[in-house]
């Protein structure tokens, strides 16, 4: 396949549908960075800009309809705009609650209580992004242990915030890398990494640093790394050092938290961290955090704590009441209707896992899916597209970005442009299934895969 022939291709078929959006894009860029405000959400030659959302369905300025599997960064589970939420906060509006009032209130004691009981956590704190709630769960860790080093995992992206800004995306033999200018010069030396799923060199970490780490951080499935599940004997023997030496163990569960069961992934492995950080699906589609966890670490937060308070003081829309109206409806739904939802969105998940590769090999194109089940989890509705090297299978995140392995450019920037213009929204290939989606849906996005798989193999 001749690749540049291939892009070319696409983005005049893209071209050709988007003329009002291309429009839009170069108005954007004279006030907008890159003409948006979240990178991912931006693509070359530009993006669509969308004007409604409902379902399994987006439509653009220029009426084009495609079906959506990123929703809202993976955050929709039950799809753009669900009734379930919509109708919720139309009827708390309307009593005066919703808007921001900048006062404690009821609906955050009852979203409060409501996690705790399915988390198991002792005390919660919200907040409004993925970057402050795992800033604040390194703050906390540090101020609660006295110590200084941060743990995590090559490949692991925890948002934008300067105690995690290494080992993310930056293949230089292995994921090692700082990844953002204007840190301060201690910070990428406070960071230590271990490799996934590597039960050695964990112990070996350990050794070296164990007395010295303040917390050690991991997604227990891989978002941005490649969509890998931890092994259980891994999570558990993480549980087992980090207690043995003293370090506040932290799950970032901000993906897969309420993704896989109604409640977070660890439950499933039998592992209870000391904190967890949860987002996205918990906040029913608005911007909404928690840190939720040990009650001895998050009383911190407390100015009773005196000289050991950590500044987690909230910000001005914390705890905001759409927020929190949203996240109770959608996390009370979750709980009284996950013996439906999860083996409907897994048996999706599984689908499109399974059927895609076939597809590409039909037209001498070597692809897999990433994104299956573990054991711990029972089922996933997470797929991520992978064109891998002959012979190589993408088995840890630096698999993921490590061009003698797969190819990046081809799963983030030149499939998702092809897909796009034949009427699929993805991001990483693939992304999300939500109730919402049908088989029908999965039907019509394999048509698409094997069109595109046509055209590739033609250039």
């Amino acid at each position: 396949m001749n690749r540049q022939v291939f892009w070319e291709r696409a983005v005049r078929e893209y071209e050709k549908r988007t003329p009002k959006s291309r429009a839009h894009f170069e108005e954007a860029t004279k006030y907008q960075v890159r003409g948006g405000s979240h990178n991912l959400r931006l693509f070359e030659p530009y993006p669509f800009y969308d004007v409604e959302c409902r379902g399994s369905r987006v439509r653009d300025l220029d009426g084009n309809e495609y079906i959506d599997f990123w929703q809202g960064h993976y955050a929709n589970i039950l799809g753009h705009n669900p009734p379930e939420i919509q109708d919720v906060l139309r009827r708390e509006l309307e009593k005066g609650q919703g808007l921001h009032t900048g006062f404690p209130n009821s609906i955050q004691v009852e979203l409060a209580r409501l996690l705790c009981q399915l988390t198991g956590a002792e005390r919660i704190r919200f907040t409004t992004s993925g970057s402050l709630v795992t800033l604040y769960a390194v703050m906390l860790s540090r101020g609660s242990t006295g110590r200084t080093l941060t743990l995590k995992i090559s490949g692991g992206w925890h948002g934008a915030q300067p105690y995690l800004l290494k080992g993310i995306t930056a293949y230089h033999n292995g994921l090692l890398q700082r990844e953002s200018a204007g840190l301060h010069p201690s910070c990428p030396d406070e960071i230590v990494i271990t490799r996934f799923n590597d039960l050695e060199h964990l112990e070996q970490v350990f050794q070296e640093y164990g007395d010295r780490l303040a917390c050690f951080i991991m997604e227990p499935f891989i978002g941005e790394g490649g969509f890998l599940f931890l092994d259980p004997q891994y999570l558990r023997r993480v549980r087992e050092l980090t207690s043995q030496y003293g370090v506040v163990l932290v799950l970032d569960e901000i993906i897969s938290g309420f993704r896989f069961h109604a409640g977070p992934l660890s439950a499933l492995y039998g592992v209870k961290p000391d904190l967890w950080a949860l987002g996205k699906i918990v906040g029913g589609g608005m911007p909404f955090t928690a840190l939720a966890g040990r009650a001895d670490i998050l009383e911190l937060c407390n100015p009773k704590a005196g000289t050991r308070r950590v500044r987690f003081e909230g910000g001005t829309f914390s705890a905001h009441p759409a927020a929190l109206v949203a996240g109770t409806a959608m996390v009370r739904y979750l709980a009284e209707h996950a013996q439906e939802i999860y083996p409907q969105i897994n048996r999706l998940g599984e689908r499109v896992r399974r059927e895609v590769p076939p597809i590409f090999a039909r037209h001498g194109i070597n692809a897999a899916c990433t994104g299956h089940p573990n054991g711990a989890a029972p089922g996933s509705s997470m797929a991520m597209l992978q064109f891998p090297k002959p012979g190589r299978t993408i088995e840890r995140p630096e698999d993921n970005w490590n061009t003698e392995v797969c190819d990046p450019e081809m799963r983030e920037k030149i499939v998702r442009l092809a897909l796009v213009a034949r009427g699929f929204h993805t991001v990483h290939g693939f992304g999300s299934i939500s109730t919402a989606h049908t088989d029908a849906d999965v039907d019509a996005f394999l048509n698409g895969v094997e069109d595109m798989a046509k055209m590739m193999a033609e250039c």
